[in-house]
Order: C-alpha cells, then sequence, then structure tokens
C-alpha cells in the first residue's frame, strides 16, 4: 500500500520507535546502546517489509532517545510531580521520551505538531485518558524548556 504523504511515513516511524523502546524498556536494556540493525519484536521478514525511509528515521529517534536518555528522564521527572518516572507506563514513558527528543532536537518540528502526533500515538497505543496526561506534560515542557 503506498502512503499517501511524507506524514505518514513519519507517523509509522514514530510508532515503531515507540514500540522499539517500550520493547527495551520492558526488557530493562534501555540503558544498553543495542544493535539496531534489527529491532527488538521484529522478525527477519517484518524488517524487510519496513520501508527503508521509516527504518531510518525510528533509527535515529531511538538513538537520540538513548544517547540522551539520562537528560530526557530528568525532564520528564522534573515535570511529572505526582507521578514519578518508574510508575509512568511503559508505553506513555516511551512516547514522552521520543517527543522530548524531538522538542529538544528536532528544531525544524513546531513543538505543537510533537504534541498533536504524541497525543495520537498515545490515542493509538495507550489508555483512553493517558493522551490527557501527555498532553499537559509536552505543553508545559515545550513552554518551559524549549526556547524556539
Amino acid at each position: 500500500m503506498k502512503k499517501e504523504n511524507k506524514f505518514e511515513d513519519r507517523h509509522e516511524a514514530r510508532e515503531l520507535a515507540v514500540e522499539t523502546l517500550y520493547a527495551l524498556d520492558f526488557n530493562d536494556q534501555i540503558t544498553s546502546y543495542p544493535d539496531l540493525t534489527n529491532l527488538p519484536g521484529k522478525n527477519d521478514e517484518e524488517m524487510k517489509e519496513l520501508p527503508e525511509d521509516v527504518l531510518f528515521y525510528a533509527r535515529y529517534l531511538i538513538s537520540g532517545v538513548l544517547s540522551h536518555l539520562t537528560e530526557i528522564d530528568e525532564i520528564i521527572s522534573k515535570y511529572s510531580i505526582n507521578r514519578p518516572l518508574d510508575k509512568i507506563n511503559y508505553v506513555d514513558r516511551n512516547i514522552l521520551r521520543m517527543s522530548v527528543f524531538a522538542l529538544l532536537y528536532e528544531k525544524d518540528l513546531h513543538p505543537s505538531i510533537v504534541i498533536n502526533e504524541a497525543v495520537k500515538l498515545s490515542q493509538e497505543m495507550s489508555t483512553d485518558v493517558t493522551y490527557k496526561f501527555i498532553n499537559g506534560m509536552l505543553d508545559n515542557i515545550s513552554k518551559k524548556e524549549i526556547n524556539r
């Protein structure tokens, strides 16, 4: 199936990045720097089916999060006053990590795009109400931490 535009590819890449970060986090491998040739949870056939641009951007996001994990987790912890980082569910925690990375390091993306995409991912991948938590956290972080 042909994608309509690059935005769908980017969304698919973000889903893939969250799935991979989730798998690494769930298996206590988030602090290691894994080989991203084959992504956790994907077999060889599934890897071959992924479009190259989707795989490239997903690997960029995963590598970026892992390279800046301490900084990203500190920012999330600073703004998640009532919910410690280890109490945020795996999916939401990794949507936040990827989104904070994007806010900090993808200067060509407007914060509203990052936040809207995170909310969409949360609605697709997490529980019914956590998108509100994601939205509030990222809005607060973007207003207080990001200078654009």
